[in-house]
This record gives structure tokens, sequence and C-alpha cells, in this order.
């Protein structure tokens, strides 16, 4: 079987629509369309399925699709080893937080744009458990994702993990309390913040996890009365007095809102790369994963 084959598959497991695939491979659908059919003869087996108006992978395409990973990689490592400059070329999917993107992924995007034109990133903004399901079902070839030192992700086994950065992050709240708070530790000022209303995350559980560990630890209950995943919304809640919450220390803040640091314990956000294990040899996401920030 042609390789060029395969590379339809795969883009079309990757994008959903021929459509898509044919925009990404500069080609047209019908052209898209005969090459699968080829493959599926080739084959001997079923490898699309109607799905209402469109097409979809049927499960003995899904695994081609898996395969095809592995064989193309093999092919463009090769074509690599034997002409060290040849460009890599191809669409790296990113889903991320939105920090993370903007801090990690849009410089990658603008240092490829620049450098390496046959690469391109697409980006989808989801927090962590989002993007890691549509890492698990290859809808995407790279999840942004973080976790707090309070608060630790779970492992998979089935994904690649590599730690990228971590920053400190602080309580945030009214001016007005900011000068009798600051330099107290974590627990002090969390006790003496305790009847107060807390705001958590809307799209993602361990912010809260966080503030309930360290309230907890200092002998109360949080209400958590808003969530909010925007950080800028997260201060603008606190400038109107709808509570406190977490926030980077490195974010700039409204004039009205301080972020006060937290020691003992701190709070520290941690930033990762996550990958299905075998895909970080497929020369663009290799490229990509090497141009991210690290400590």
């Amino acid at each position: 079987m042609e390789t060029r084959r395969l590379q339809f598959l795969l883009e079309l497991s990757r994008l959903g629509s021929m459509r898509a695939v044919a925009d990404v491979l500069e080609t047209t659908t019908s052209t898209v369309s005969q090459q699968i059919s080829v493959l599926a003869k080739e084959t001997g087996v079923a490898l699309l399925e109607p799905d209402g108006r469109r097409v979809r992978l049927t499960p003995a395409g899904r695994r081609l699709a898996e395969h095809a990973v592995t064989i193309l990689a093999a092919v463009e490592a090769a074509r690599v080893d034997l002409d060290p400059e040849a460009e890599p070329a191809g669409t790296v999917r990113v889903a991320g937080f939105g920090t993370g993107v903007r801090h990690a992924v849009l410089p990658v995007a603008d240092q490829l744009a620049q450098r390496h034109p046959q690469v391109r990133v697409t980006i989808s903004e989801h927090e962590p458990a989002e993007a890691l399901a549509q890492l698990r079902t290859d809808d995407i070839d790279l999840a942004l994702t973080y976790d707090y030192n309070l608060a630790p992700a779970t492992a998979d086994p089935s994904l690649a993990v590599r730690p990228l950065w971590a920053e400190p992050w602080g309580l945030a709240v009214p001016r007005a309390d900011a000068k009798r708070l600051r330099g107290n530790g974590t627990l002090d000022v969390f006790a003496a913040l305790r009847d107060r209303d807390w705001i958590g995350n809307s799209r993602n559980g361990a912010d809260e996890t966080v503030v309930g560990t360290l309230a907890s630890m200092a002998g109360f209950s949080p209400r958590f009365t808003h969530r909010a995943d925007n950080l800028d919304l997260v201060q603008d809640l606190i400038a109107a007095g709808g509570g406190v919450g977490l926030l980077p220390e490195s974010w700039p803040t409204r004039s009205d809102v301080t972020v006060l640091p937290l020691t003992g314990p701190d709070v520290r956000l941690r930033a990762f790369a996550c990958t299905r294990r075998g895909r970080d040899a497929w020369p663009p996401l290799a490229l990509v994963l090497g141009l991210l920030p690290g400590d």
C-alpha cells in the first residue's frame, strides 16, 4: 500500500471530514475519497461507514489509522536520517488552557510560520480534562494541561507526559484587605478570610481542591459562591465584592485587586505537554514539542 493513501486516512481520522483533508493536503474531496477507496480494496476491509450526510472511520479504519501513525513516522524518520536538512510537514492539532496557549503555543506558532512554514498548528482552548479526552480519542495531537502541587493530576499510562514549567499562584483579594494580610503565612491569610465568599473555576475542580485543602488546614470549609474560568472575570468579581480567589502571582491586576503570595504551604501551577505514547516521534509534533518553553 502507498504511504500517501495512509496519509489521507490518517488526516481523515484527525480532521473528521474529507473537505478538511482536501484543504490540508491541497487536493480535492473526490481525490481523498478515491484514494481511501483504493486503500480499502488493498486491505480488504471497509474503512468508512455512513454518518448522516458524512462518513466516519469504521473500527478497522481507526485501527489502520493508528498503524498509519507509526508507519508514516518511520518513513519520515528515515527520510530525515537520509536528508537531515529535510523540512517536517504536517498539521499539529493542539488543545490547551487559555493562559498556557498564550504563553507557550502562540509563540511557537509564530516561530513555525517564520522558520517552518510547512508545519501548521491549529489551536483549541480547553481545560485539562476536556483536552485529555480529545487526546484519547485522537481528535488532537497535543494537550497542554496543568495541575497544582496541592492537587496533582492522576497519571494516565496511555499518555506520555512532559513537564514544562511551574508558576506560583497567590490569593487575590480586594486592595483594601491587602495591607492587613500581606506578610502573613498562607494558613493565617485563609483563616482571616474564612467568612468570605470564594470564587472557583467553572470548568476545572482543581482550583477548588486547592482552596478546600488550605481552608481545611486553617480550620474551616470555604463557601464557593461564584465560578469562572476567565481570570479577568475572577478579578472583576473580586473588585465587585464577590469574594476572593486564586490567581497567578504574575497576572496583571486591576488597581483595586491585589494578589497576595502564599507561603507555607505555597501554591504552584504545573504545566505539562501530553501526547499519545509513540506519537512524539512524528517530526511535526516533535518539532512543536521541542519549541515549547520549560523551566
